[in-house]
C-alpha cells in the first residue's frame, strides 16, 4: 500500500458538491489527471474524490493513484477540503508526487480561501 500524507486542509464557499464540480474542471484542465467521485464513499454532506494521472488511450488507459479530495460539509454553506497525498510504488514515482503537489495547489489558488 501507498503511503499517504495530507497536504492541505482549508476551507471554500459552496457545498461539497459545487466544490466537486470545480475540482473536476481544474483536473479536466490539467490534460494528464482525472478526478473522479467515489460514490461508495460520498454521502448526503461528504464527497470523497480520488485523483488519478492517466496514460494511454482507449482499452489501454492506465490511472495511477496519486491522492484522494474530501469535502465535507463546514456550515454556513462552506466547506472542508483535505487534499491527501498518495505516493505510489511506481518508477515514476517523484515526478508524479510533483504533478499531484501542482495540482494540490492549482485547486486551493482557484477558490477564495476562508482559512
Amino acid at each position: 500500500m501507498a503511503a499517504q500524507e495530507e497536504l492541505l486542509n482549508f476551507t471554500v464557499p459552496g457545498s461539497p458538491r459545487e466544490v466537486s464540480r470545480a475540482i473536476e474542471e481544474c483536473a479536466a484542465g490539467q490534460g494528464s489527471l482525472s478526478a473522479i467521485i467515489v460514490p461508495w464513499e460520498s454521502g448526503r454532506s461528504t464527497v470523497t474524490i480520488a485523483v488519478t494521472s492517466t496514460q494511454g488511450e482507449g482499452f489501454a488507459l492506465q490511472h495511477t493513484d496519486l491522492g484522494t479530495i474530501r469535502l465535507s460539509e463546514a456550515g454556513d454553506d462552506m466547506t472542508r477540503v483535505e487534499i491527501i497525498a498518495h505516493h505510489p510504488n511506481h518508477g515514476e514515482k517523484k515526478s508524479l508526487a510533483a504533478h499531484f503537489v501542482r495540482f494540490a495547489n492549482h485547486v486551493q489558488s482557484r477558490f477564495q480561501v476562508a482559512s
